[in-house]
């Protein structure tokens, strides 16, 4: 497989438009993947159309999707759009989310995750072939694209478990995960098998004070691990016994205490930190683990502005 370095867009603190500069730069740069994140900022798609004209080169797809929050029609159309407008270079990543987008922002059940999954990608792969499906467990009938892909995108789902990356290896092209350290990347892939493709978003802050780091860190962790998948996955990565007393603050309504008693060892684990140098190659580990495409999401440190901090991070770099 290609060497990949992907990137986080649309990036931290700068108004999309004005990331055109950035992004044009990438594949200059050595960057050859861009994957957009979709909660409660920018939808997903909107990001990755502007990147197709502003960098052509680039492999772009949604990091990810959620299944429950558009219709299956209205996820194949957007897969379809995308697919035109970046032929061959477009991978549709959906998942689950989580119950806080799906159910407290969207006002959507979250039931039978796995199964929506399941046959959401089975719905896609028939309708971005030109089929025309009908899909009880949908609730789908009869639906058919106008704007069939010449290519059809590639599907990845988001995988942090057994359950889903055994799926992933099964039926889709390859699997997302996040928020894990190089050596867990093993463990995931042991799962997901060696044929197909893992990709992952790494969180990198690129400065040498480690307070700084771990004080950023510490406030992402707390907010993620506190959501059940990734309380489950990390259970099953092995620190549920570190993360054990910010659970257990954070449930007793006591943040800041939560925030305290992540240990320091778990943070640099899971945040990327360090000079460009460093980080390159700490982000290199994940590769020689069995990561296929890290996908940088460069966060705020060192001084550095964050189109400087996605030049000083790129493999041609260092």
């Amino acid at each position: 497989m290609t060497s990949r370095w992907g990137l986080t867009i649309p990036l931290t603190g700068m108004a999309l438009p004005e990331q055109r500069e950035i992004i044009s730069e990438l594949p200059a740069l050595g960057y050859t993947d861009a994957w957009s994140a979709e909660t409660n900022g920018a939808d997903a798609f909107t990001p990755l159309a502007l990147a197709s004209q502003w960098a052509p080169e680039l492999r772009l797809g949604p990091a990810i999707v959620p299944v429950y929050t558009r219709g299956p029609a209205l996820l194949a159309q957007h897969a379809a759009t995308m697919a035109e407008l970046a032929p061959g270079r477009f991978v549709l990543g959906i998942g689950t989310s989580s119950p806080a987008i799906v159910e407290r922002w969207n006002g959507v059940p979250f039931v039978e995750p796995y199964k929506k999954v399941r046959d959401t990608l089975r719905f896609l792969r028939r309708a971005l072939a030109g089929e025309k499906v009908t899909d009880e467990a949908l609730g789908v009938k009869g639906f058919k694209l106008d704007l069939v892909p010449q290519t059809p995108p590639k599907i990845v789902l988001a995988a942090l478990r057994p359950g889903m990356l055994r799926l992933a290896a099964r039926e889709a092209d390859g699997a997302i995960t996040n928020w894990l350290a190089p050596h867990d990347v093993r463990k995931v892939r042991a799962e997901l098998g060696d044929e197909k493709e893992l990709i992952a978003r790494i969180f990198v802050c690129p400065t040498e004070n480690v307070d700084e780091a771990r004080q950023l860190g510490r406030w992402l962790i707390a907010a993620y691990m506190t959501v059940p998948v990734y309380a489950a996955f990390h259970d099953w990565l092995g620190r549920g016994d570190a993360l054990q007393p910010m659970h257990e603050a954070w449930a007793a309504g006591d943040r800041k205490g939560a925030l305290e008693v992540i240990p320091e060892e778990v943070v640099d684990d899971l945040i990327v930190h360090g000079s460009p140098d460093v980080c390159r190659s700490r982000i290199r580990e994940y590769r020689e683990n069995g990561l296929d495409t890290p996908v940088l999401a460069v966060l705020p440190g060192g001084g550095l502005a964050i189109p400087d901090a996605v030049r000083a991070l790129a493999p041609t770099t260092g």
